[in-house]
């Protein structure tokens, strides 16, 4: 019988990459750390020694706390956290159980970029559309929780990126842009190690609605759509961002758990059912 503060890699794994994820901290200690340097996706790393730093920094939200093998470094630090009122959890099995896991992802912890003021800070071009929507809802679903995007004019893009220490994305000649027929979205895939059938599944959506290729996906016209319609309601790309999450994260639910689910709902054609149904104008 599971504890009741322990959470197995199998329910954290259907959490990854949804709004309702909890925070997820690596507590391992640094040598344990640098024998295999793979964060758990969103994840970010926290000395065990510091318990009155990391309540503050969780500000009361919910956590994973998970150490090299979720043993006494967790556990213990759990059920710390939980004397100070803090919903905690700890890993079964630690990071060795969830390396070790069927389908679980891990990202190379440095391909992250550097953060800036707490969090890693990207620039790209304003007035979004699809890649640079798409791609900040896979930032902080699974890089970063608290990335922050600035959007500017296409010119200022890479001056802006070298006067604030923003990794730019999505123009021209920069790592984290096109590359023959992939997107954006492709290579921050590849970078990471972002490796399921959910997210290539989605990223073939995006991919076509991006390159104007709508014949690789049935979906890729409903998304250009969809991204048009949120240009033209939002003025301000921020709060076209935060809209722009929920598009993705139900399409993200679809592409994992809904790909195979149809709608062909039709009326009954029994002349009875038509008859009692039928509506008499009015006299």
């Amino acid at each position: 019988m599971p504890a009741p503060n322990e959470i197995t890699i199998s329910n954290l794994q259907r959490l990854i990459g949804t709004p309702d994820c909890p925070v997820i901290v690596d507590i391992s200690i640094d040598p344990d750390f640098d024998e295999d340097p793979y964060l758990i996706p969103g994840s970010f790393r926290h000395p065990h020694t510091d318990k009155r730093g990391l309540v503050e920094r969780l500000n009361g939200r919910a956590c994973v706390i998970t150490c090299q093998r979720g043993i006494k470094l967790s556990q213990g630090l759990v059920a710390w956290l939980r004397t100070e009122g803090v919903p905690a959890e700890y890993l079964s099995g630690g990071m060795y159980g969830w390396r070790d896991a069927p389908g679980t992802l891990r990202i190379p912890a440095g391909a992250i970029p550097e953060p800036v003021d707490g969090s890693t800070l990207w620039v790209t071009r304003h007035r979004p559309k699809i890649d640079r929507i798409a791609c900040p809802w896979l930032i902080r679903r699974f890089v970063d929780p608290k990335a922050r995007f600035l959007f500017v004019s296409p010119a200022e893009v890479e001056g802006v990126a070298s006067r604030y220490g923003a990794t730019p994305f999505d123009i021209e000649n920069v790592h984290f842009s096109h590359h023959g027929d992939r997107c954006t979205f492709d290579t921050i895939l590849e970078t990471f190690e972002l490796k399921s059938e959910a997210l290539q599944r989605l990223a073939d959506v995006i991919r076509a609605a991006d390159t104007n290729r709508h014949d690789l996906s049935p979906q890729a016209a409903g998304l250009l759509a969809v991204s048009v319609g949120l240009s033209r309601q939002y003025s301000d790309d921020v709060r076209q961002l935060d809209a722009g999450m929920t598009v993705y994260d139900a399409l993200y639910r679809w592409a994992r758990d809904g790909f195979e689910e149809g709608h062909d709902w039709i009326p009954s054609s029994n002349p009875a059912s038509q008859s009692a149904s039928k509506v008499e104008p009015w006299s």
